[in-house]
């Protein structure tokens, strides 16, 4: 059974094509995110949303406006918002995959490091 809003909103004449709209809330959720995670500066609670807008080159305005749009078409957001959740989830499993070579290298290294010292004593 599909959802449907009874209440008709008006497209905005700037609105966020839908796959952009895809890419923005991907990337304000990890803005969001990152938030709480200390940056080069060593600072937290950095407001990265300004830096998102600026990149698809749009203003708040404009995106709530798109925001409100779309999710008064209920089915449409959800596309949306599932489009998103594999997004960000491919992304973690990226960053897993990635760590996981990391410490692996690391651990190679400590191993190679370790057999140099025993050489050396030896």
């Amino acid at each position: 059974m599909n959802c449907t809003s009874n209440t008709i909103i008006k497209k905005p004449d700037n609105l966020i094509p839908e796959n952009q709209m895809v890419d923005l809330l991907t990337d304000l959720l990890v803005a969001s995110g990152a938030e709480n995670v200390k940056n080069l500066q060593l600072k937290r609670k950095v407001n990265y949303y300004p830096l998102v807008f600026e990149k698809y080159n749009i203003d708040s305005v404009q995106f709530k406006e798109s925001n409100y749009y779309y999710s008064t078409k209920v089915d449409e957001y959800n596309q949306i918002i599932r489009k998103v959740e594999t997004r960000l989830s491919d992304m973690l499993n990226q960053y897993e995959k990635e760590r996981r070579t990391k410490d692996s290298l690391s651990n190679f290294k400590n191993v190679l490091r370790d057999q140099e010292v025993d050489a050396f004593v030896k």
